[in-house]
């Protein structure tokens, strides 16, 4: 069979004279499997390479740059020197937003990616052949005078590790000592002080220079590579504090001179597309990073305060949706029972925790186990965090009049099956989620709030009227995340975990809304009622769950004790046995000696009381 010849071909036929006979033999028998046409004439000797680069950039409407290339000092400033070997480019001239690069590949689109955002320019690609491209990187980046480019091997640190995010044995101390080289290489004028009053250019002009871009691309990966999921910068007084929230904990990583917030701060503005000229007001943005094969999503926000501003980025790896429920570190029983609360597939089912204890990672990997083909599943979020193949998902846009509310209204009219609405914050969602529930709908939602029967009492405390959240509410899913152990030392700290710490697990709490707590939803009961009927239809306590999760090796005691300590329910140490009580307890749930002295008639007596208040019987000392 004859294999069509692709447009290079017929560019080559045509432009190089190449025997479309030749052509067609070389496509069918002699190409490898994953090889190009260009590479596999080039190979064969039907072309010459200078033939295929010039056929490739008609075909792709790009200029041919012949040898030898002279890329300008100033474009040269820009890439690292590694980033450009590794990707096979040089930088041939720059502009104040643009920057153009010689490549013998311009299909590497993750090459463009890269070189885009360490530049922090829009990359104009021209076509040159591998033979120029690797005897100008041998003549600008290979001898041993490179002049004030010695900053070049902290960007090779973290290139190396670029694509192995994680990985056990790459000490997180070589990211710290990375930023130290970084910041030392900034030049004497970005790193003193100078007037607030600097012009908008200037302070842009500073934004792209190339030890500040190569500053924040180094903060930026390594707190990639040491898996944070925010780094907040701010201004102390005496320096720029850099930390990174790695596990749920906030670390110092790096110290920046006074001078170079400034510099810093306009940077990350050009990245997210804020506006430089402006400081006395919060802002927000939103970088699309490519990393190791997937595109991160950085949210960046900057707040004015007393000394400056701070900028704290939050990065989100919209690939990293959980890919079920069991990878969450649940209980076997607490699993079953909300598994079976999805299998319903109606009610609400709620995520309750403070901001930060894996909500919405839990909801995720609820809808992971949803059938997304033969069910509509359509999501509601502020912003889009996971992406979940076969799920539509809205963004919330308030400015454009598309709140949580509004867009829940506008979803019930799509047929859906399964809806997840990232927070229930007002009462008008709260109802809207409700009434949907008693339709008929699945709804996932998360909501702030200490432990599962407070999120009851959350939704009543809002004005949500009690029928709907009795016949609505169908579970609450209540959480908090610890540290887990390093699977390499088991606690013992290593060049991967630092502290004997890595990653986090879950602590959880299900309660199951049963017919008993809907009649006391029904008339607002009390959250110690509710606890105690939850109690009782099989709900477990925070701290009984925290301390299975140390049983089964998934953290650390230490690690527990906020969550002993946050939920420990205060009671009076038993005369007997000194165990700790629970109030209205009538016995020592340790050694049954009883607590509370009652009279015949079954009032309770306090201390010191010589008559019963109900039927005034002399009291009976025991």
């Amino acid at each position: 069979m004859t294999v069509r010849p692709r447009i290079l071909g017929v560019l080559l036929t045509e432009s190089a004279g190449l025997d479309p006979v030749l052509l067609d033999s070389a496509l069918t028998n002699e190409r490898y499997d994953g090889e190009r046409v260009g590479q596999t004439l080039v190979r064969l000797g039907l072309v010459t390479e200078e033939q295929v680069a010039r056929a490739l950039g008609t075909q792709l409407g790009l200029a041919y740059r012949p040898g030898p290339l002279e890329p300008s000092a100033d474009a040269l400033e820009l890439v690292s020197p590694e980033l450009c070997a590794r990707h096979g480019v040089v930088p041939i001239s720059a502009r104040p937003r643009r920057i153009t690069i010689a490549m013998h590949d311009p299909l590497d689109l993750r090459a463009i990616a890269d070189l885009q955002f360490q530049a922090g320019r829009h990359v104009s690609p021209v076509v040159a052949t591998r033979d120029a491209v690797t005897a100008c990187l041998e003549r600008f980046f290979r001898s041993d005078d490179r002049n004030d480019r010695t900053d070049a091997p902290s960007d090779q640190c973290v290139a190396e590790r670029e694509g192995k995010p994680g990985t056990p044995g790459v000490a997180m101390a070589e990211v710290r000592t990375d930023l130290a080289a970084l910041v030392a290489a900034l030049p004497s004028e970005l790193t003193t002080p100078r007037s607030e009053d600097d012009s908008v250019a200037s302070v842009e002009r500073d934004a792209r220079r190339a030890p500040v871009v190569r500053l924040v691309d180094g903060i930026i990966r390594g707190a990639i590579e040491e898996r944070a999921s925010d780094i907040h910068i701010e201004e102390t007084g005496s320096a720029v504090r850099v930390r990174t929230r790695i596990d749920g904990v906030l670390r110092t990583v790096v110290n920046l001179p006074p001078g170079a917030r400034r510099a810093v701060m306009s940077r990350l503005k050009v990245m997210a597309g804020m506006d430089i000229s402006v400081r006395r007001r919060a802002q927000d943005g939103r970088v699309t990073l490519p990393h190791a094969g997937r595109a991160l999503i950085l949210r960046v926000n900057t707040l004015p305060i007393s000394t400056g501003e701070k900028a704290v980025v939050r990065i989100l790896d919209g690939a990293a949706a959980p890919r079920h429920l069991g990878a969450l570190g649940m209980d076997g029983n607490d699993l079953r029972r909300l598994r079976a609360l999805l299998e319903r597939g109606e009610g609400v089912v709620l995520a309750a925790g403070p901001t930060g204890s894996g909500k919405s990672t839990t909801l995720f990997a609820a809808l992971s186990e949803v059938d997304r083909e033969r069910r509509n599943v359509v999501t509601v979020e502020d912003p889009v965090e996971y992406r979940l193949s076969g799920a539509s998902q809205v963004h919330v846009d308030r400015r454009a009049g598309l709140g949580f509310a509004d867009a829940l209204r506008a979803i019930l009219r799509q047929d859906p099956d399964v809806v997840m609405v990232g927070e229930i914050r007002d009462r008008e969602t709260a109802e809207i989620a409700m009434a949907a529930a008693v339709t008929g709908h699945l709804v996932l939602s998360t909501i702030h709030a200490t432990d599962a029967p407070g999120a009851i009492t959350r939704l009543l405390h809002m004005g949500v009227p009690p029928f709907l959240v009795a016949g609505g509410l169908a579970g609450v899913i209540a959480q908090r995340l610890v540290r887990g152990l390093c699977t390499t030392c088991r606690g013992l700290g290593c060049d991967s975990c630092d502290d004997g710490s890595r990653g986090r697990t879950g602590v959880y709490q299900v309660l199951t809304v049963t017919d008993g707590m809907r009649d006391e939803i029904s008339t607002s009961g009390s959250t110690a009622r509710l606890r105690r009927l939850a109690v009782d239809a099989g709900m477990k306590t925070f701290a009984s769950d925290a301390r299975r999760a140390v049983a089964e090796g998934l953290t650390a005691p230490h690690e527990i004790s906020r969550i002993l300590r946050s939920f420990s329910h205060p009671g009076r140490p038993c005369r007997a046995c000194d165990q700790l009580v629970p109030h209205g307890a009538n016995a020592c749930p340790g050694c049954g000696a009883s607590i509370m002295q009652t009279c015949a008639c079954g009032a309770p007596l306090e201390p010191g009381w010589r008559y019963c208040p109900a039927c005034i019987r002399p009291v009976r000392r025991v």
